[in-house]
Formats: structure tokens, C-alpha cells, sequence
């Protein structure tokens, strides 16, 4: 009687086991963890008032490639 509940149990978890790697093969393929710039930026940008500043400058180049800025 409990041996089916061990083979019930096995079975289910490997096939819970083959989902969560389907899923992160599927993650490794399509680039969900190619975030190379992340660990730099948070060790470039401690303080919230250095993101802040880098923060504009990003919208200050971005309008710049628009032509949209203006001096202030």
C-alpha cells in the first residue's frame, strides 16, 4: 500500500523536475539572463541622488539623438 505513494510521489516530482528545467533552458535560450550591465550599474549608482543625476543624463542624450533638448 505505501509503495504506491512513494512511485505516485517519485513520479510527480520528476515530472515537476522536468518542467522547471524546460522552463529554464527555455529562459537561458531566449535570453532572459543576459543582463551584463546590471551588476555594474548598482555598484556605479550607490546613492539615490547619482541615479537621479544619471537618470537626466540618459533623458538629456536621448533627446539630444532626437533633436529634442534644449539648454537650460
Amino acid at each position: 500500500m505505501d509503495s504506491w505513494v512513494i512511485a505516485m510521489m517519485l513520479g510527480a516530482s520528476l515530472f515537476l523536475g522536468g518542467i522547471a528545467l524546460a522552463a529554464f533552458l527555455w529562459g537561458i535560450k531566449n535570453g532572459q539572463f543576459d543582463d551584463e550591465t546590471k551588476m555594474m550599474n548598482q555598484v556605479q549608482y550607490d546613492d539615490e541622488h547619482e541615479l537621479n543625476d544619471a537618470a537626466n543624463q540618459q533623458r538629456k542624450q536621448e533627446a539630444v539623438s532626437k533633436k529634442e533638448y534644449k539648454p537650460e
